[in-house]
This record gives C-alpha cells, sequence and structure tokens, in this order.
C-alpha cells in the first residue's frame, strides 16, 4: 500500500518576522547580530531586506529612530538579549521622548526560566524592562500571532504621537514551525495607521478669535512641525498670515532659515514681547523655559496645536487648544486665515523684530570674520557654513555643548528635514546613529558636526560607515577636552582633570585605520578645502579641526543647569 500524502510546505518564526515586516512595506534592519538573532539578519538580507550591522546597539536604535522621524514609518533595531537589549533601550527610551516612530525588536530567554528565575543565558524580563520607556511593549509566544504582532507594534509607533515600541521575541519562538500557507494567512498589512484627527470647528474659530485681536504674534515652530510632512500649508500659514516665526533646532529649514519673517536672530526679544504665541508641534518643556518665567516676558496667551490632550496645559494654561493631526490644524487655520479671518501685524511689532535682527546678525558678522589662530568655533563655523550653502540638500547631524550651540545659530537649514541634533533630552551620543541612519535613510551626503566627547560616544561606529561606504563627512571639533581643554588637576598629581582628553589627538587617524579619507585641519581655509573635496568625494571622511582649547564654556548656554559645590571643606 502506498502512501500518496505529500508533506505540507512549512515555514517558522524567523521568516514570518521578516514576512511581517516586508508585508507592511519596512525594507531596513539597523542591528547588531548574536544569540538568538544572528540567523534573523542572515535571513533579512537573503529576503532582499537591507540589514546595517553597527558596533553598539545604542547607535543602531539611533539609527532607527531617525529614520523614522525622516520617513514617518516605524525604524526597525534589532538587537539580542539582554545586555544588547539594554544597549538599545536608551535609544528607543530617547525616541519616545522625541516622538520618533521606532521599534526595537529584542530577541530573549526562554519564558519559563526567566519568570522561575532559573538563570538562562542572559535572563532577563525584558518586557517589563522596557515599559516605563516606551509607548508600547509587546511579547510573542506563538508564531501565528508574528503577524498581529508586527502589526501592533507598527501602528503603535506611529498614530497619535508616535514613540518607540518594543517587540520581545523569545528564542524559541524564532525556531516555531507552522504550515507555510497557515503563516501566509497569518500576515497583517497595517491600514492607515496615522488617520487624520480633525479639529473641531469651535476650536479652530477660538483660535483665529485670538490671533486676530493679537497686537504681537509669533509662530514657534518645533520638531513636530517637521515631522508632519505638512511643509507646504505651514509655509503658506506663516507667509499668509505675515505672522513672524520662530524655529525650534529641528524645526529649521521648514522655510529657509534667510527668510524675512524668521525672528531666529530676534529669540529673547520676540519670547519676551509677544502676546499671542502659535505653538506649532512644540512642546512647552525646558527648551522653552516651560512657559514662564523672565524668558516669557509679558503677560501672554498660547494657541497649542498637538495631537496629544494630555499635552495641553502641561505647564502653563492654553487658551486656544487645537488638538488634532497637525496637518489637518495648519489646514483649517489657514482656510480660516484666507476666508479673512485675520490681519496682518501691526508694523510696529515686525519694524521692532527686525530692528533687533540686524543689530544682532551684524554682531555676529563681526565674530564670524574674525580669524583667530588657533581657530575658535566662529571662525571654523563660518568655513562650515559658507560650504552648505551651495548643498542645501544635504543632512546636518549635530552635537556637543558649545559646537551644539555655535552650529545651531550660525548654519542655516534651507530644507526641512535636514538638521538633526540631540532634540528634547539635550542628550550627547547620538552622533553617529543619527548620520548613518540619514545616510541610508535619504541616499544623500551627512555632514556630522561634532564636539570631541559628544563624538567619543559613539565614534567606533566610523568603522560602520566605512564597511557601507557611507557618504559621511564627520567633523570633530578638538578642543583637547569636555567644553574645554584647560582644566588642571588642583593636586598637582599625574591624573588630569576630570574634564580633559589628551592633548593633541588625531581623530583624523581613526576613520584612516578603517580606509576611510582623514583630514588635519588648523584654519578656516583648510576647512573649507577638506570640506569641499570630502562632499564631492562621497567616501567616510573625518576632518579633525583643530580649535583653541580656551573656547567653550561650562555646559555650554546650560551653564545655570549645571550645579557647582559653594562648600569649603
Amino acid at each position: 500500500m502506498t502512501n500518496n500524502t505529500q508533506s505540507s510546505e512549512q515555514t517558522d518564526g524567523f521568516h514570518l518576522v521578516i514576512d511581517a515586516l516586508k508585508h507592511n512595506d519596512i525594507d531596513t534592519i539597523f542591528g547588531l547580530v548574536g544569540i538568538p538573532i544572528t540567523d534573523l539578519a542572515r535571513l533579512a538580507q537573503a529576503e532582499g531586506m537591507r540589514f546595517i550591522g553597527f558596533r553598539h546597539e545604542q547607535h543602531a536604535g539611533n539609527a532607527a529612530a531617525i529614520a523614522g522621524y525622516m520617513t514617518q514609518k516605524p525604524g526597525i533595531c534589532l538587537t539580542v538579549s539582554a545586555p544588547g537589549f539594554l544597549n538599545g533601550l536608551t535609544a528607543l527610551a530617547n525616541a519616545t521622548t522625541n516622538c520618533f516612530p521606532m521599534i526595537l525588536i529584542s530577541g530573549s530567554s526562554e519564558r519559563e526560566i526567566v519568570d522561575l528565575q532559573q538563570g538562562d543565558y542572559e535572563e532577563m524580563d525584558q518586557l517589563n524592562a522596557a515599559k516605563p520607556y516606551a509607548k508600547a511593549s509587546y511579547r510573542i509566544n506563538k508564531a501565528e500571532d508574528i503577524g498581529i504582532g508586527v502589526a501592533r507594534a507598527i501602528r503603535a509607533a506611529v498614530s497619535g504621537r508616535p514613540g518607540g515600541v518594543y517587540l520581545d521575541l523569545p528564542a524559541q519562538l524564532l525556531a516555531q514551525v507552522i504550515d507555510a500557507e497557515h503563516g501566509r494567512k497569518s500576515l497583517v498589512k497595517v491600514v492607515d495607521p496615522v488617520p487624520r484627527q480633525i479639529p473641531a470647528p469651535d476650536s479652530v474659530q477660538r483660535a483665529l478669535d485670538l490671533l486676530k485681536g493679537a497686537k504681537k504674534p509669533l509662530i514657534l515652530l518645533g520638531k513636530g512641525a517637521a515631522y508632519a510632512q505638512a511643509d507646504a500649508d505651514i509655509r503658506a500659514l506663516v507667509e499668509e498670515s505675515g505672522i513672524p516665526y520662530l524655529p525650534m533646532s529641528m524645526a529649521k529649514g521648514l522655510l529657509p532659515d534667510t527668510h524675512e519673517q524668521s525672528a531666529s536672530a530676534a529669540r529673547s526679544y520676540v519670547l519676551a514681547e509677544a502676546d499671542v504665541v502659535v505653538l506649532v508641534g512644540a512642546r512647552l518643556n525646558w527648551l522653552l523655559a516651560h512657559g514662564k518665567g523672565k524668558t516669557w516676558g509679558v503677560p501672554k496667551q498660547f494657541i497649542q496645536i498637538d495631537i496629544s490632550p494630555t499635552e495641553i496645559d502641561s505647564n502653563v494654561a492654553i487658551a486656544a487648544p487645537l488638538i488634532g493631526d497637525i496637518g489637518s490644524c495648519v489646514s483649517a487655520l489657514l482656510t480660516g486665515i484666507r476666508s479673512g479671518g485675520h490681519g496682518k501685524p501691526d508694523a510696529a511689532w515686525t519694524g521692532a523684530i527686525a530692528e533687533r535682527k540686524d543689530k544682532n546678525l551684524t554682531k555676529m558678522a563681526s565674530l564670524l570674520n574674525q580669524n583667530p589662530s588657533p581657530m575658535n568655533f566662529h571662525s571654523a563655523l563660518r568655513a562650515i557654513r559658507d560650504v552648505l550653502k551651495t548643498r542645501p540638500d544635504i543632512n546636518v547631524v549635530n552635537e556637543g555643548a558649545n559646537t551644539l550651540d555655535f552650529a545651531r545659530s550660525i548654519i542655516d537649514m534651507y530644507e526641512p528635514r535636514k538638521r538633526f541634533d540631540s532634540g528634547t533630552w539635550g542628550i550627547m551620543g547620538i552622533g553617529m546613529g543619527y548620520a548613518i541612519g540619514a545616510a541610508v535613510t535619504s541616499g544623500k551626503p551627512v555632514v556630522a558636526i561634532e564636539g570631541d566627547s559628544a563624538f567619543g560616544f559613539s565614534g567606533m561606529e566610523l568603522e560602520t560607515i566605512c564597511r557601507y561606504e557611507l557618504p559621511v563627512v564627520t567633523i570633530v571639533f578638538n578642543n583637547n577636552g569636555v567644553y574645554r581643554g584647560t582644566d588642571v588637576n588642583p593636586t598637582g598629581g599625574k591624573d588630569v582633570a576630570p574634564t580633559v582628553f589628551v592633548k593633541n589627538a588625531r581623530y583624523d587617524k581613526m576613520i584612516e585605520a578603517f580606509g576611510g579619507v582623514g583630514y588635519h585641519v588648523t584654519n578656516p581655509e583648510e576647512m573649507t578645502k577638506a570640506l569641499t573635496e570630502a562632499i564631492a568625494s562621497g567616501k567616510p571622511t573625518l576632518i579633525n579641526a583643530v580649535i583653541d582649547e580656551t573656547a567653550g564654556t561650562e555646559s555650554g548656554r546650560l551653564t545655570n543647569l549645571n550645579p557647582s559645590t559653594a562648600g569649603k571643606k
């Protein structure tokens, strides 16, 4: 008797995870391989996905987060269990804080051993560890649930206020085998993951009425406005209303920084003097002095556009909350303004802003035109600014203390979503991860302007940049230390002061070790030549920019946040 029954085609958890991601048009994974996810990375590449392997999970997570910010699709970071997961968790928390859509996918130890604390390899209850730092956390235990689990993670990451999501994949899940047809039917295509949330008509009218009575209105653009990709309507709102605007650092480029209505060069004045402020995708957190105190000067009323109702009144009373997605809210305001519901700001207001802008820009120009030896931040950034002005398509990554502060005000941006920096947390260490993520996602060159201290957090990723031949130019502002390199050990001992690095370090030699191109520059002319050549070559490059070690101030512009001892022994 013959058996004509043929065994059915089978699949496993590894393939289903990849199929679920591809089914939702996700084509890139950032990560670092090891037990139990090595084969997952191999198979993803074999199935046509791009896998970008890093040297540290935190930087892979940062790359995924900035990819999410640029594309409105969740960036994917893949890590091993326990320590690898914890390394990625820092980036996940940063993504959640900054409202970047990202999914951290980590392999994990077997549940039954973890739950009984029996001491498995890299044992950790990763799901509960992630919950305080993520918008949502999920664990998939059955292969047939992979499709729905990935779909839930995607929707959670991008819907409403975007953020970081953790997806836990126990090792035994990846090896589970099920019928291939059943697996295909279990996949879920996420439909309309970011539905429009239309603001209520009465809330729109309330905002328009408040604007109509304003004498000194101001529009303040946050990075949420850039994320929304409602660029044309935001520009129209600014230009047709005639209201001066102030961009937060990652909103620079929504309108060119050289736009006549930009109030960046009169920031302190407009924050203190405005009577009605329209917040577009900006939160009144520490970056805006929580909306109160001397920074904000005279009493004022706020119109706040935000998708999250709980953001309203978080620090000060909001007179006109406008709840909905930024595109819909801006469009509604624009319609009201076009219907004649708003007049132009007082000429005295716009004239006073222009007067202060001219004064401050003249003062800045005199600083930029100086040519001290060795270079300081101003002279080096002047050279960088002039080169980048010719390439508005280039992505700019920026971190550091003084390097961030000066570059933010000196480097003009002309296109949206081209500037990536330390963001809401003000953290260091995002540099190389953001640079890699931006280069991979956009296919455009990246110039990373780094303080030497900030660069140290992610410098080993130079090898990653070289391995994937990415067009990333890293500029290290080298002043021999944290803030500056002049501190001394008061005991006279051999150890250097806590803020001092190796003197005259040659960071350019690091990238040469991996096959990249290094430059050592000591004046603006050398900077101009090196940066121009580096961008034109498209090769991984590092420019070691020697800066006067006395340049820089303690904690940059955040000196007031850094307590110092007043005690005596």
